[in-house]
């Protein structure tokens, strides 16, 4: 038996539509597949779940997300790139699980109910890098937050990795999470409310 690859992960059917969108606009910072693979798995061990995503980008990821989830589940997602949002609408807005929220994530965090969510994939630097403990209080017990993009990227831009540096260390010293930090893909953090 052999590892998979990045060609049989079973991709959703609508990922092939998306990237080619995706590359049209340029967008240079999707989720990866594998990264990706894996929020499927994680979303489909949360059945009848609140599920929200910060930073839907092109919705790649929205779309791997939406094919673990089960029919009663729920996902919202936000970002605040009305251009790459019409193509995650165009794709996948007829998904009555699906609610898209086009905000600065900043000031729509704040609104948020706390203990309202079972999963989070946090995407972006809000929930994320700032306003972390926002996001985190949002779990309900048992919720997972989930973040990609830890390991060293190509992209990254001068004093990036001191933040990732940061950002791990503060996740570890949480007595409040279980944490496991996979050299998976980009580098993904999976971390379960106690």
């Amino acid at each position: 038996m052999s590892l998979r690859t990045n060609e049989d992960l079973n991709e959703p059917k609508s990922i092939s539509e998306i990237w080619v969108d995706t590359h049209a606009l340029g967008f240079d910072m999707p989720s990866d597949s594998q990264a990706c693979s894996l929020l499927r798995v994680l979303a489909a061990s949360k059945p009848s779940a609140r599920f929200l995503e910060l930073g839907s980008g092109t919705g790649l990821s929205t779309a791997w997300i939406l094919n673990g989830m089960d029919a009663r589940s729920h996902l919202t997602t936000m970002d605040n790139d009305p251009i790459l949002l019409s193509v995650l609408e165009r794709h996948l807005g007829h998904d009555p699980r699906l609610s898209v929220v086009c905000a600065d994530a900043d000031e729509w965090l704040n609104t948020l109910i706390p203990a309202s969510f079972d999963f989070i994939f946090a995407d972006t630097w809000a929930g994320k890098y700032r306003l972390l403990e926002t996001a985190l209080a949002l779990l309900r017990p048992s919720g997972l937050y989930v973040i990609d993009d830890m390991l060293p990227q190509s992209n990254w831009p001068d004093g990036h990795g001191e933040k990732v540096a940061n950002l791990i260390s503060t996740l570890e010293k949480r007595e409040d999470f279980w944490m496991l930090n996979l050299p998976w893909a980009s580098g993904v953090i999976v971390a379960c409310k106690r």
